[in-house]
């Protein structure tokens, strides 16, 4: 799907003297997952703040579902839901009382859209239990509901894991994947756990000093280029892959590695085979998003 629901175009940001935010620009499709990292001051917060409204670009615009932010407000929040950290709930009242006070300020609203958003986010049998007794775990799963109910085209989680243990967090990855698989629902979410960005987003936007250093897909900034095959001859491959393929190549053992574009696998491995060398694995090497983000952000590196 290529539909644009958030479209940031050339923002910038200015406070006094100071840049916060350089000309910064990237989009999020149609029931697409981004994990918007960054570094403490490096403008993420700001930029959030921008996307939602509560702070106004220098220069530049913003678009959600085709609604420009400075010319379409209103029309524009009403395609987006919200958690910012911990949501704010009456901890006297019930999970659902709290849904319908939260119905009750948003036009259109209705009962059907509430108990959606319950089965949504998996609060059915605990609905009607005051939110004293609930886990950190259900209470964002009721800031979530709380997100959807009025069926949002956007939704901005800022840190929406904090707090939660290793089983809250994997529930609350799950949930956020099927709304986005199921529900088309595009997902733009900011966290400090780098691991679970990567477990759960399609692409990731790294700012670092105010500026997009990285845009891309989570197998395309994960990926080295980098190849290794174990193979029962080593040097025969490592000769094949010279003069059929002009790449050089390192021997560990069994292994040989190499840089190799992706595309061009099959067709050397169909020549490994032609030649009579065993192929034993083959293995794209890849790095993790926090390698690559801590690359980024502390030497000022473009990988």
């Amino acid at each position: 799907m290529d539909t644009a629901v958030l479209k940031v175009s050339n923002i910038s940001k200015r406070i006094k003297k100071k840049q916060i935010i350089k000309d910064v620009s990237f989009d999020i499709k149609q029931g697409e997952i981004v994990g918007f990292l960054g570094p403490n001051g490096s403008g993420k917060t700001t930029m959030l703040r921008m996307i939602v409204g509560l702070s106004k670009p220098t220069s530049g615009e913003i678009e959600i579902c085709g609604y420009s932010i400075e010319k379409d407000f209103v029309k524009a929040m009403s395609t987006v839901g919200c958690i910012i950290e911990g949501p704010d709930l009456y901890d006297y009242m019930s999970g659902y009382r709290n849904l319908e006070i939260l119905g009750s300020m948003s036009t259109g609203v209705t009962k059907k859209d509430i108990d959606e958003a319950i089965e949504l986010v998996g609060m059915k049998n605990r609905i009607h239990d005051k939110v004293a007794v609930y886990s950190m775990g259900m209470k964002q799963r009721i800031g979530l509901a709380q997100a959807l109910i009025h069926k949002p085209k956007l939704l901005i989680l800022d840190e929406p894991t904090n707090g939660l243990d290793p089983q809250g967090i994997h529930e609350f990855r799950e949930i956020v994947k099927k709304l986005a698989r199921e529900k088309g629902i595009s997902v733009l979410i900011s966290s400090h756990l780098i691991s679970e960005v990567q477990l759960m987003c399609d692409r990731v936007s790294i700012i670092n000093k105010g500026s997009i250093i990285r845009n891309a897909s989570i197998e395309e900034v994960l990926s080295t280029g980098e190849v290794v095959w174990t193979v029962d001859d080593p040097k025969k491959a490592q000769a094949v892959l010279k003069n059929k393929f002009g790449i050089d190549s390192a021997i560990d053992g069994e292994n040989l590695t190499a840089l190799a574009k992706v595309e061009k696998l099959s067709e050397i491995n169909k020549t490994f085979f032609d030649s009579g060398v065993e192929i034993k694995t083959v293995e794209n090497k890849k790095r993790t998003l926090e390698d690559l983000f801590l690359s980024l952000t502390d030497k000022g590196v473009i990988a």
